[in-house]
């Protein structure tokens, strides 16, 4: 099973920072997962949101006090710093920090010590990585709101499409995500890459709601649903409870039909997301056992934030007996 770094190793080091993915690919990761947003001048750089008050220290910046602004950005105002309203040059002066500092107390140790990477900056400590640890080491970016950004002139399916040919990237080396079908169906007449079907536990894809598309994700899902995604991506990558619900009591239940089902419609299967701390897990329930549990279910791959963690409980030897 493939165990993907999710925003790298974000449970040791602040998200989409070159350590937290230098760390993922020391701690045994198959593929690191940038989240991809665009700057003004259409640079793709690597954030889990578009807004960057929580993740970079650009409040202490007076110069862009005046940046400040409230949008809606997929239906939700939001307040605060917009990577799009930023040049790439004027990005890099500011330096990323922890965005759970209460949680994770211990990352905020690294604040304001690295640049907010790009996409090209992944890729190429990837395939550093792959060479020196001797193992390959691939990429799994999601790009972010891509029907947001195309309104803003800023097409993040062409953005990404082009760097993946100026790059030379193989589809040994990078699978492409996206919650929205509308994104994933554009790619997939764009690159010959594997793509990626996320799928959210509630609610719609975001391109649906926004042109009246009344289907649920609880839609995509069924048996016919699944069949149509399989037209245009790869693989499925839903909810780690849409796998295995919890019970009223917080405790793993029963697993549903969902992989069996994907897997007839010709679809891999990749879970997120994996978190160690107590916060995260099932009741009476530890990290190395809610893996091993998802782990008998035929998955393909888990997202997690604690890679070296996931690899020692899904790569055990085998015992003799």
């Amino acid at each position: 099973m493939l165990v993907i770094a999710h925003r790298g190793a974000s449970g040791y080091r602040p998200e989409h920072t070159p350590a937290a993915y230098r760390l993922a690919a020391l701690q045994g990761a198959d593929y690191l997962e940038p989240d991809l947003v665009a700057t003004l001048d259409g640079v793709l750089v690597c954030r889990h949101e578009n807004e960057i008050s929580g993740t970079t220290d650009v409040a202490e910046h007076p110069v862009f006090a005046d940046r400040r602004i409230t949008k809606i950005v997929d239906g939700t105002a939001v307040t605060g710093w917009f990577v799009e309203d930023f040049t790439y040059a004027e990005l890099r002066t500011l330096r990323a920090r922890e965005r759970m500092p209460a949680l994770r107390a211990n990352n905020t140790a690294y604040d304001g010590l690295e640049e907010i990477p790009t996409f090209d900056e992944v890729v190429a400590l990837a395939r550093r990585e792959s060479v020196r640890l001797g193992r390959p080491i691939g990429v799994l970016p999601e790009i972010k709101h891509p029907t947001y950004f195309r309104r803003l002139g800023l097409p993040l399916e062409e953005l990404l499409t082009e760097r993946i040919l100026a790059l030379g990237l193989r589809p040994d080396e990078i699978m492409i995500q996206s919650f929205e079908p509308t994104s994933l169906r554009r790619l997939s007449v764009m690159t010959r890459v594997p793509l990626v079907q996320l799928i959210d536990s509630e609610s719609a894809p975001n391109d649906f709601l926004r042109t009246g598309d009344g289907r649920t994700y609880a839609e995509l899902i069924e048996p016919g649903g699944l069949r149509e995604i399989a037209t245009y991506a790869q693989v499925l990558a839903p909810a780690k409870d849409l796998v295995l619900p919890r019970t009223a009591a917080g405790c793993l239940g029963e697993p549903t039909r969902l992989v069996d089902h994907a897997h007839r419609a010709g679809l891999a299967v990749q879970v997120w997301t994996f978190r160690a701390e107590r916060r995260f897990l099932p009741t009476a329930t530890d990290f190395p056992t809610e893996l091993t549990r998802f782990a008998t279910l035929g998955l393909q791959a888990i997202f997690t934030d604690h890679p070296d963690q996931a690899v020692a409980a899904l790569r055990k030897p085998a015992l003799n007996v």
